[in-house]
């Protein structure tokens, strides 16, 4: 079982009704409800919690966590940032969604600002799969479409991707890089851009099953931990 927590501030949910119209029950449970798998343990977290539900118990058993945030990217405590950082680090793999591209924890592990260009226009957003070999992509169409969605456009201030699965286009003219893979560590980082707290995203079923994907490729590699420092030779060494 691969296990899962998918963390969200829920804050837009509980001051918003047009959030909370679309996502009564809150993204994070959107999201839990949507990907929910065979092979998933899936659990949720949010900010309001203590630790904001990012306790050591819950991130030493997580094998990925799923980031979605906007309002208040500010409120997530720096020693939590810190403690999910050494945990990506360590091999856990980190989906990050939508606006949480200016979330502490991005930021830390991308080193960049991480601004971009953005819209609210209700606008079709076209996104392409770029690497159709890459497994984030395994059972994807060529492109698929978002009725409406916010616009994302570049330039998007990231680090090159270590691979670029999709690129989306959007009605306006713009194109984003809207699905970014990093390694960090003995982590996986994935960047997918679509979300929009106002809009039904995490009902499409090709952006769960994105995400989907994404939590599979992400998994722990479970490979032996490097061992760094002053090292005692492995054979002998003889005297010159």
């Amino acid at each position: 079982m691969i296990k899962v927590t998918v963390w969200n501030e829920f804050m837009h949910e509980k001051v918003h009704d047009a959030v909370k119209a679309v996502y009564p029950d809150g993204i994070h449970q959107a999201i839990a409800n949507g990907i929910a798998a065979d092979d998933f343990q899936i659990q949720t977290a949010t900010l309001d919690q203590p630790e904001h539900g990012l306790t050591e118990d819950v991130l030493n058993n997580t094998d990925v966590l799923i980031w979605w945030a906007h309002m208040g990217h500010d409120k997530v405590d720096d020693a939590i940032v810190q403690r999910v950082q050494q945990r990506v680090l360590a091999g856990m793999g980190l989906i990050v969604l939508h606006s949480a591209h200016f979330s502490k924890i991005f930021k830390v592990l991308m080193g960049t600002g991480c601004d971009l260009k953005w819209r609210e226009a209700d606008e079709k957003e076209r996104i392409w799969v770029v690497d159709p070999a890459h497994p984030i992509a395994s059972g994807l169409p060529e492109y698929f479409e978002l009725e409406k969605e916010e616009m994302y456009g570049e330039h998007f201030d990231i680090p090159a991707p270590d691979e670029l699965v999709f690129i989306s286009w959007f009605e306006g003219g713009e194109v984003f890089r809207s699905g970014c893979t990093y390694h960090r560590g003995q982590g996986k980082v994935f960047y997918f851009r679509p979300g929009h707290e106002t809009y039904p995203t995490y009902y499409n079923e090709n952006v769960l099953h994105v995400i989907r994907n994404a939590v599979r490729w992400a998994e722990p590699s479970r490979a032996a931990a490097p061992i760094r420092g002053n090292h005692q030779p492995l054979e002998a060494i003889k005297a010159k």
